[in-house]
């Protein structure tokens, strides 16, 4: 078969793509450099191995996002049309592609009963996992003793991290949470009770579906009929992986045989989420022979002047596998580094610079500025906002954590799942009048009966509850299926408008999540899916933002580092690159974080494609346990001297510009104001 599809690549984007042929070849290792064509590299490769003669069902693509995965499989159509026709792409879809945690979620139901799940199951969300503990953590007697115990958020956060680290949960409170050593006895007590809970309600967290999936992996037998049903598993962003997931593809592929993982060490970032650059910088030593490694180098975003400094930011890394990102582009304008007296100046900067960009042709949409903190934009905000700069931060708040949405989703769940106690607490104390003690009666009364639909009907409220009949109809109508999916979401909306308007004074703005929950709903076949698959991959909240900016209009990007990854702009503004911010001083305990805080630099210069600012401060304002503060900082410690002839040193405002808002004489004039203001009412 010709291979017109793979004519577009460059030479080691085309090796990677043709490696080993349609059948398991040894494994292999993509090294992909920012702005290397990463995504089109694993698109080709899994279209290849599709045209090859690989069967689409035995394979397993694994994503970071389910909007990842469905980009994928779009430009895996695309390709294959291109080569066979629009019929032949239709066979050639991946019916096992999206995340870990949702393909977990599709594997434990096909092996629920061998591993002791009930197929039945529901999922919960961090807000709900977290309620639950907290129930847990009441019921134990936690919440009471003469020492504040930690929250139940951070009481999630430790159980989270200990289990997808693989750690030892002294280990992590040593490192993560010191402050919470002290109840490690106490920790190790509630953990075991809230898995005992999870068991006993039949509910799966977000670790679980990972936590099983390895559980079912481990079993040799188990492990041998799982594997045998992919003959290639693939997955992107393989820096971004906690050791769980590595552990999960290890025993499906211990040989290596067929597996292809795509990542860059350099863009490792997510030490917070218990993700390890490790499991990218051991992968090749994992197998006999090591994995075959492809190094993607060619930069198709940034100029090389860009390029040329945030190599060498990160060639000072201890430990990295070695590329150097080159671009055909042109050398470009080196990147900037900006000094500014405060942040007030470091925001008039910002503001100044991204309208003389709008003055020569960019949109607001073609800048973005980055920051290490959501906190470190606020002087900025104020600033825009001032000058009516319109702007979008990302980084906000999920759909799931909008209250009117969780209470919804919460009713649904308890209709799926009678005996989901944080769900059924949620829904029933909806209701005027209903508090926790009825709420908890109610909810043992179910659990006790066969009909728990029926059992809700027949239980007596007390006299000051509030529109029982009408929610005991709901659920019963529910529970028995009478109205067809999406309808029942309608049902479950209307019940619940007469509430929302008596919860929340922004009712109308609320009721607008819900018409998108609708329309999300229509796009799943059933509730059961509906229900896993919001839970794993939630949209951004309509409510978060005063109204979600339209197709026309124009806007400034500002998002954290973490939320830019993967994406690019013509011009980039990095705000506090100063060591207490660029390293974050809270963390700089240990190499391994002071190596992030580095990457998390060279993942912000290499977002941008044409203009690079970074911006330091030369002081600061600070808020901490001792008092606010102002503080001197020193510019990044990743950029030492040696360095500063890859960047343009430039102060700002120049010294023969008076600074803006500076006092001026005043013409002797005397007005009041305030007199006029009242006048205007007599």
């Amino acid at each position: 078969m010709a291979h017109a599809h793979l004519d577009k690549l460059n030479p080691d984007q085309r090796l990677a793509v043709e490696h080993g042929g349609a059948g398991p070849a040894e494994p292999l290792l993509v090294i992909a450099g920012a702005g290397s064509g990463k995504t089109s590299t694993l698109a080709h490769r899994v279209a290849h191995l599709i045209l090859q003669g690989a069967d689409p069902r035995r394979l397993l693509l694994l994503t970071f996002s389910r909007r990842a995965a469905a980009e994928m499989e779009r430009r895996v159509e695309k390709i294959v049309a291109a080569v066979m026709g629009p019929a032949a792409a239709k066979a050639a879809e991946v019916p096992w592609s999206g995340t870990f945690h949702a393909v977990g979620a599709r594997i434990l139901r096909d092996y629920a009963e061998a591993i002791g799940l009930d197929p039945a199951f529901t999922i919960h969300d961090r807000e709900d996992s977290a309620d639950l503990l907290n129930l847990v953590r009441h019921d134990l007697g936690l919440h009471a003793r003469e020492s504040r115990f930690p929250t139940k958020h951070t009481c999630l956060a430790i159980y989270s991290r200990t289990v997808n680290a693989e750690a030892e949960l002294a280990l992590v409170l040593r490192r993560q949470f010191p402050w919470a050593a002290e109840w490690e006895a106490d920790l190790k007590t509630l953990f075991a009770a809230y898995v005992e809970a999870k068991q006993r309600q039949n509910v799966l967290d977000y670790d679980d579906l990972l936590l099983y999936w390895a559980g079912l992996a481990a079993e040799p037998s188990l492990a041998g009929h799982l594997a045998a049903r992919f003959d290639h598993v693939l997955v992107d962003e393989y820096q971004d992986t906690n050791k769980l997931q590595s552990s999960i593809l290890l025993a499906l592929k211990p040989d290596g045989r067929g597996l292809t993982v795509v990542g860059d060490d350099a863009q490792s970032i997510y030490a917070f989420r218990a993700a390890t650059v490790r499991n990218i910088l051991d992968f090749p030593g994992h197998f006999d022979p090591p994995a075959r490694i492809v190094t993607l180098a060619r930069n198709y975003r940034s100029t090389q002047a860009i390029l040329s400094a945030s190599n060498a930011v990160i060639d000072l890394a201890a430990e990295r596998f070695t590329k150097n990102l080159w671009s055909d582009r042109g050398e470009g304008a080196r990147p900037e580094l900006v000094t500014v007296r405060d942040e007030a100046d470091q925001a008039r900067f910002v503001v100044e610079r991204v309208l003389e960009n709008r003055e020569a042709g960019d949109r607001l949409k073609d800048q973005a500025v980055l920051f290490r903190a959501a906190h470190h934009s606020g002087p900025l905000e104020v600033e825009l906002t001032r000058r009516n700069i319109p702007f979008v931060k990302f980084g906000g708040l999920k759909f799931l954590d909008a209250a009117h949405v969780k209470d919804v989703l919460a009713l649904l769940r308890f209709v799926e799942n009678p005996r989901d106690r944080v769900s059924g607490f949620r829904v029933v104390q909806i209701l005027t009048g209903v508090g926790p003690s009825t709420a908890g009666r109610v909810l043992d009364a179910m659990a006790a009966a066969d009909d728990p639909a029926a059992a809700f009907a027949a239980f007596e409220p007390p006299a000051r509850a509030e529109g029982w009949p009408d929610l005991a109809a709901l659920l019963a109508a529910l529970a028995r299926r009478r109205t067809d999916w999406p309808a029942e979401l309608d049902l479950v909306r209307r019940w619940y408008e007469p509430h929302l308007e008596r919860r929340y004074e922004d009712s109308i703005t609320r009721n607008q999540d819900l018409a998108q929950l609708e329309q999300i709903a229509a796009g799943y076949p059933t509730r059961e899916r509906f229900m896993t698959e919001l839970t794993l991959d939630p949209p951004n909240a309509t409510s978060d933002q005063a109204g979600p900016p339209l197709l026309d209009e124009d806007y400034l990007i500002l998002s954290t580092i973490h939320s830019a990854k993967g994406q690019e702009w013509k011009s980039v503004f990095v705000l506090n690159a100063v060591d207490g911010c660029i390293p974050s001083d809270m963390a700089t305990g240990t190499s391994d974080e002071i190596e992030e805080e580095r990457r998390l630099l060279y993942v912000a210069m290499t977002r941008a494609r044409d203009r690079l600012s970074l911006v330091t401060p030369q002081r600061f304002y600070v808020h901490g346990q001792s008092g606010d503060r102002h503080v001197y900082a020193n510019r990044t410690r990743f950029i030492p001297a040696m360095l500063l002839r890859l960047f343009d040193a430039v102060s700002w405002p120049p010294a023969h510009r008076q600074a803006p808002g500076a006092a001026r004489p005043m013409p002797g004039v005397r007005i009041d104001v305030g007199a006029r203001l009242k006048g205007m009412w007599r």
